[in-house]
């Protein structure tokens, strides 16, 4: 009997087993035509960002990322897009969290080579 237990555990966790890659995991969604701050990237700030990039920031946050301004500085005047590639000068952002999805990295250097734009 404790055969039969092992072999139908065995069978079953077999079964169970999947090859799925974490590229997977993350939805297939096809980039915008053009990238806009209320659209795509708002919503990537706002879940990523806005632990320590608050008025004032906190944690050792440079800046505030809280208005499409801010965030706009931080594209053209203080290296966020690098930061968040992880090579920039400084940490890695988010500091101390896992970095962030390639796509939704490639959507924000998308929305600079749009130009920035807020609507």
């Amino acid at each position: 009997m404790k055969k039969f237990i092992l072999i139908i555990f065995t069978i079953t966790i077999s079964f169970s087993c999947t090859n799925v890659s974490e590229d997977d995991l993350i939805d297939a969604v096809e980039p915008p035509a053009v990238a806009t701050y209320n659209t795509d990237i708002k919503i990537i700030i706002d879940n990523n960002c806005l632990n320590c990039h608050i008025q004032p920031p906190i944690n050792g946050a440079g800046i505030p990322l809280l208005t499409y301004d801010n965030v706009k500085n931080g594209v053209e005047n203080n290296n966020l897009i690098s930061k968040i590639s992880g090579n920039g000068p400084g940490a890695l952002m988010p500091l101390g969290g896992p970095s962030l999805p390639q796509n939704l990295i490639d959507l924000i250097i998308q929305w600079e080579a749009d130009g920035l734009l807020e609507n």
